[in-house]
Protein backbone atom coordinates (compact mmCIF):
# COMPACT_ATOMS: atom_id res chain seq x y z
CA UNK A 1 0.00 0.00 0.00
CA UNK A 2 1.00 3.77 -0.50
CA UNK A 3 2.40 5.15 2.88
CA UNK A 4 -0.15 8.33 3.51
CA UNK A 5 1.47 11.00 4.82
CA UNK A 6 -0.81 13.79 7.36
CA UNK A 7 -2.59 15.90 4.88
CA UNK A 8 0.15 18.54 6.21
CA UNK A 9 2.73 17.16 5.70
CA UNK A 10 1.51 15.62 2.48
CA UNK A 11 3.17 18.63 -0.07
CA UNK A 12 5.93 20.12 1.31
CA UNK A 13 5.74 23.79 1.46
CA UNK A 14 8.79 24.98 -1.18
CA UNK A 15 7.47 21.74 -3.64
CA UNK A 16 5.16 24.15 -5.27
CA UNK A 17 4.82 25.25 -9.00
CA UNK A 18 5.57 29.04 -8.22
CA UNK A 19 8.89 27.76 -6.26
CA UNK A 20 10.22 26.05 -9.09
CA UNK A 21 12.32 28.11 -11.23
CA UNK A 22 12.41 26.71 -14.48
CA UNK A 23 15.67 27.91 -16.36
CA UNK A 24 15.84 25.69 -19.61
CA UNK A 25 12.96 23.48 -18.02
CA UNK A 26 10.00 25.78 -19.10
CA UNK A 27 8.55 23.56 -21.21
CA UNK A 28 8.60 20.62 -19.24
CA UNK A 29 7.13 22.70 -16.57
CA UNK A 30 3.65 23.84 -18.21
CA UNK A 31 3.53 20.16 -19.47
CA UNK A 32 3.27 19.15 -16.20
CA UNK A 33 1.10 22.22 -14.77
CA UNK A 34 -1.71 21.22 -17.35
CA UNK A 35 -1.82 17.68 -16.53
CA UNK A 36 -1.87 18.55 -13.20
CA UNK A 37 -5.01 20.64 -14.00
CA UNK A 38 -6.76 19.42 -16.76
CA UNK A 39 -7.99 15.78 -17.52
CA UNK A 40 -7.15 15.44 -21.45
CA UNK A 41 -3.53 16.88 -20.96
CA UNK A 42 -0.96 13.95 -22.51
CA UNK A 43 0.83 12.29 -20.10
CA UNK A 44 4.48 13.04 -18.78
CA UNK A 45 7.87 11.13 -18.11
CA UNK A 46 10.32 13.31 -16.53
CA UNK A 47 14.10 12.47 -16.44
CA UNK A 48 17.50 14.11 -15.54
CA UNK A 49 19.96 13.89 -12.87
CA UNK A 50 19.97 14.00 -9.04
CA UNK A 51 18.92 17.76 -7.89
CA UNK A 52 17.35 18.62 -11.61
CA UNK A 53 14.05 18.87 -9.62
CA UNK A 54 11.89 15.43 -10.48
CA UNK A 55 10.23 14.84 -7.63
CA UNK A 56 9.84 18.89 -6.78
CA UNK A 57 7.69 18.78 -9.79
CA UNK A 58 6.01 15.89 -9.10
CA UNK A 59 4.85 17.15 -5.72
CA UNK A 60 3.80 20.63 -7.03
CA UNK A 61 1.76 18.84 -9.74
CA UNK A 62 0.01 16.99 -6.51
CA UNK A 63 -0.52 20.01 -4.28
CA UNK A 64 -2.07 21.89 -7.62
CA UNK A 65 -4.14 19.35 -8.54
CA UNK A 66 -5.41 18.67 -4.87
CA UNK A 67 -6.41 22.33 -4.56
CA UNK A 68 -8.27 22.41 -7.86
CA UNK A 69 -10.07 19.01 -6.10
CA UNK A 70 -8.76 16.00 -7.84
CA UNK A 71 -7.87 12.94 -6.14
CA UNK A 72 -4.29 12.88 -5.95
CA UNK A 73 -1.33 10.01 -5.07
CA UNK A 74 2.46 10.14 -5.12
CA UNK A 75 4.34 7.14 -5.13
CA UNK A 76 8.02 7.39 -4.47
CA UNK A 77 8.94 4.17 -5.48
CA UNK A 78 12.69 4.12 -4.45
CA UNK A 79 11.08 4.32 -0.56
CA UNK A 80 9.19 1.76 -0.83
CA UNK A 81 9.45 -2.01 0.53
CA UNK A 82 6.83 -3.68 -1.86
CA UNK A 83 6.53 -2.18 -4.78
CA UNK A 84 4.14 -4.97 -6.55
CA UNK A 85 1.43 -4.67 -3.97
CA UNK A 86 2.17 -0.78 -4.11
CA UNK A 87 1.54 -0.42 -7.29
CA UNK A 88 -1.42 -2.78 -7.64
CA UNK A 89 -3.00 -1.24 -4.46
CA UNK A 90 -3.23 2.65 -6.35
CA UNK A 91 -6.88 3.19 -6.92
CA UNK A 92 -9.57 5.95 -7.35
CA UNK A 93 -6.43 8.68 -7.94
CA UNK A 94 -7.06 11.04 -10.62
CA UNK A 95 -3.91 12.05 -11.13
CA UNK A 96 -0.97 9.41 -9.71
CA UNK A 97 2.59 11.06 -9.48
CA UNK A 98 5.31 7.75 -9.85
CA UNK A 99 9.15 8.65 -8.35
CA UNK A 100 12.51 7.12 -9.02
CA UNK A 101 10.96 4.91 -11.77
CA UNK A 102 14.22 3.41 -11.88
CA UNK A 103 13.67 1.48 -8.60
CA UNK A 104 11.55 -1.63 -10.43
CA UNK A 105 13.79 -2.14 -13.00
CA UNK A 106 14.05 -6.00 -13.42
CA UNK A 107 11.99 -6.61 -10.66
CA UNK A 108 9.42 -8.83 -12.90
CA UNK A 109 6.51 -8.28 -10.58
CA UNK A 110 6.74 -4.82 -10.06
CA UNK A 111 7.34 -4.08 -13.54
CA UNK A 112 4.36 -6.24 -14.37
CA UNK A 113 1.86 -4.57 -11.74
CA UNK A 114 3.21 -1.22 -13.47
CA UNK A 115 2.22 -2.18 -16.91
CA UNK A 116 -1.45 -3.15 -15.25
CA UNK A 117 -1.65 0.23 -13.73
CA UNK A 118 -1.01 2.11 -16.84
CA UNK A 119 -3.42 0.03 -18.92
CA UNK A 120 -6.25 0.27 -16.16
CA UNK A 121 -5.64 4.06 -15.66
CA UNK A 122 -5.76 4.87 -19.43
CA UNK A 123 -9.99 2.85 -19.06
CA UNK A 124 -10.46 4.50 -16.44
CA UNK A 125 -9.55 8.30 -17.19
CA UNK A 126 -6.66 8.39 -14.76
CA UNK A 127 -3.67 10.73 -15.57
CA UNK A 128 -0.07 9.18 -15.02
CA UNK A 129 3.18 11.28 -14.01
CA UNK A 130 6.39 9.62 -14.18
CA UNK A 131 9.99 10.46 -13.31
CA UNK A 132 13.50 8.68 -13.04
CA UNK A 133 16.89 9.07 -13.94
CA UNK A 134 16.60 7.54 -17.08
CA UNK A 135 14.84 7.80 -19.95
CA UNK A 136 12.14 4.39 -20.51
CA UNK A 137 14.76 2.97 -23.40
CA UNK A 138 17.82 3.29 -21.08
CA UNK A 139 16.21 2.81 -17.58
CA UNK A 140 16.59 -1.13 -17.73
CA UNK A 141 12.90 -1.68 -18.02
CA UNK A 142 13.02 -5.24 -19.00
CA UNK A 143 8.89 -5.62 -19.76
CA UNK A 144 9.03 -4.07 -23.76
CA UNK A 145 5.47 -3.54 -23.37
CA UNK A 146 5.69 -1.37 -20.81
CA UNK A 147 9.21 0.00 -22.17
CA UNK A 148 6.62 0.86 -25.19
CA UNK A 149 3.99 2.32 -23.30
CA UNK A 150 6.47 5.11 -21.02
CA UNK A 151 8.45 5.64 -24.20
CA UNK A 152 4.88 6.97 -25.81
CA UNK A 153 4.68 9.35 -22.67
CA UNK A 154 5.94 13.07 -23.85
CA UNK A 155 9.33 13.32 -22.52
CA UNK A 156 11.32 16.06 -21.10
CA UNK A 157 14.93 16.07 -20.08
CA UNK A 158 15.04 18.09 -16.91
CA UNK A 159 18.28 20.29 -16.48
CA UNK A 160 19.68 21.25 -13.28
CA UNK A 161 20.10 24.81 -12.97
CA UNK A 162 23.75 26.20 -13.55
CA UNK A 163 25.78 27.95 -10.97
CA UNK A 164 24.70 31.67 -12.34
CA UNK A 165 21.15 30.91 -12.40
CA UNK A 166 21.49 29.23 -8.84
CA UNK A 167 23.38 32.57 -7.40
CA UNK A 168 20.62 34.67 -9.47
CA UNK A 169 17.43 32.64 -7.17
CA UNK A 170 19.42 32.93 -4.14
CA UNK A 171 19.99 36.58 -4.25
CA UNK A 172 16.64 37.54 -5.24
CA UNK A 173 15.04 35.26 -2.37
CA UNK A 174 17.51 36.65 0.21
CA UNK A 175 16.40 40.31 -1.31
CA UNK A 176 12.76 39.27 -0.46
CA UNK A 177 14.05 38.96 3.19
CA UNK A 178 15.77 42.03 3.37
CA UNK A 179 19.28 40.40 3.32
CA UNK A 180 22.01 41.16 1.23
CA UNK A 181 24.45 38.79 0.14
CA UNK A 182 27.37 39.84 -1.43
CA UNK A 183 29.38 38.06 -4.23
CA UNK A 184 32.24 37.16 -2.01
CA UNK A 185 29.85 35.46 0.22
CA UNK A 186 28.11 33.48 -2.72
CA UNK A 187 31.75 32.48 -3.71
CA UNK A 188 32.63 31.32 -0.42
CA UNK A 189 29.71 29.53 -0.17
CA UNK A 190 29.50 27.45 -3.84
CA UNK A 191 33.09 26.56 -3.26
CA UNK A 192 31.94 24.63 0.36
CA UNK A 193 28.62 23.85 0.46
CA UNK A 194 25.88 21.48 -2.03
CA UNK A 195 24.59 23.27 -4.62
CA UNK A 196 21.36 21.70 -4.95
CA UNK A 197 19.21 24.53 -4.85
CA UNK A 198 17.00 23.28 -2.31
CA UNK A 199 19.76 22.17 0.09
CA UNK A 200 20.66 25.88 -0.41
CA UNK A 201 17.44 27.44 -0.13
CA UNK A 202 16.72 25.83 2.99
CA UNK A 203 20.55 26.85 4.46
CA UNK A 204 19.06 30.57 3.41
CA UNK A 205 16.12 30.10 5.72
CA UNK A 206 18.37 28.94 8.33
CA UNK A 207 20.67 31.88 8.19
CA UNK A 208 17.82 34.36 7.82
CA UNK A 209 16.58 33.28 11.26
CA UNK A 210 20.37 32.70 12.63
CA UNK A 211 21.00 36.16 11.77
CA UNK A 212 17.84 38.12 12.89
CA UNK A 213 18.69 36.40 16.37
CA UNK A 214 22.10 37.26 16.06
CA UNK A 215 21.56 41.30 14.83
CA UNK A 216 24.36 40.62 12.06
CA UNK A 217 24.87 41.01 8.20
CA UNK A 218 26.05 36.99 6.56
CA UNK A 219 29.56 38.23 6.06
CA UNK A 220 31.98 35.05 5.51
CA UNK A 221 33.08 34.95 9.17
CA UNK A 222 29.45 34.51 10.41
CA UNK A 223 28.53 31.47 7.61
CA UNK A 224 31.73 30.26 8.81
CA UNK A 225 30.67 30.24 12.35
CA UNK A 226 26.98 29.08 11.19
CA UNK A 227 27.95 25.88 9.43
CA UNK A 228 30.52 24.81 11.69
CA UNK A 229 28.44 25.33 14.69
CA UNK A 230 25.90 23.39 12.26
CA UNK A 231 27.98 20.06 11.87
CA UNK A 232 29.00 19.61 15.25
Amino acid sequence: MIPQLPLALRWPRRQRFEHFHAGANAAALAAVQALALQAAAPWVYLHGAAGSGRSHLLMAACQAASAAGRQVQYLPLATVVDRPAALRGVAGSELLALDDLGAIAGNRDAEHALFDLYNRARAEGSALLFAADATPAALGIELSDLRSRLGACTQFALKPLDDAERRAVLKAQAASRGIELDDSVLDWLFARHTRDLGALLDLLDKLDVASLAAQRRITIPFLRGFLREAAS
